[in-house]
């Protein structure tokens, strides 16, 4: 097996996939009582943020109402304005405290848990009482300081820490739509042709 893939084989066994099933169902339980989820992450972790909030909002794999999700760096608008006016350093706090309501989740997504403004975005929603959860990299880093809960990915390679983290977006998306709807129904075996 080539070495990435048994690194990213170790890193997933050694992630802590308990919280992130915990995390998914008090997630479902905000966006029943009509609270909100915010994303937020850098360059590939900014994908991921994103890719969350639009199996919230669309559908991940079962029917069920749209779910109120932001990835905050898919405001592009309000990124440029606020990067412009008052530095990179905080737009994401700005938009937390434009979006974000007590009892509302914030997800910072990071590979380091070294980015200012995710961990300024962090501390800011802890200040307004929204829930904070990190997906990061080895730890201790500042991300996982700031915020409340942290789900470490034991990997120094950024990739596979963002493959791991893919893999846990899923798994929380699964415990929400389940929350929704019950779980879901087994999958029909492969059927072989002229069967």
């Amino acid at each position: 097996m080539h070495p990435h893939l048994t690194d990213l084989q170790t890193a997933l066994t050694e992630t802590d996939t308990d919280r992130v099933e915990q995390w998914g169902r008090h997630l479902a339980d905000v966006l029943k009582d009509g609270g909100r989820l915010l994303a937020c992450g850098n360059g590939g972790s900014a994908a991921e943020a994103q890719h969350l909030t639009a199996e919230l909002v669309g559908r991940f794999e079962a029917e069920r109402r749209p779910l109120s999700a932001i990835a905050l760096h898919a405001e592009t608008s309000s990124v440029t304005a606020i990067a412009n006016d008052y530095g990179y350093r905080d737009v994401f706090a700005r938009q937390v405290r434009a979006h974000a309501r007590p009892g509302d989740v914030l997800l910072c997504l990071s590979t380091s848990g070294a980015s200012e403004n995710i961990v300024v975005a962090a501390t800011t929603a802890r200040e307004l009482g929204v829930t904070t959860w990190a997906m990061t990299g080895d730890t201790p880093n500042a991300l996982a300081a700031a915020c409340g809960e942290t789900v470490r990915v034991a990997s120094s390679c950024a990739s596979t820490v963002q493959e791991v983290q893919l893999a846990l977006i899923h798994l929380l998306c699964s415990v929400v739509d389940s929350a929704f709807t019950g779980p879901p129904a087994p999958r029909a075996g492969r059927q072989e042709v002229g069967a």
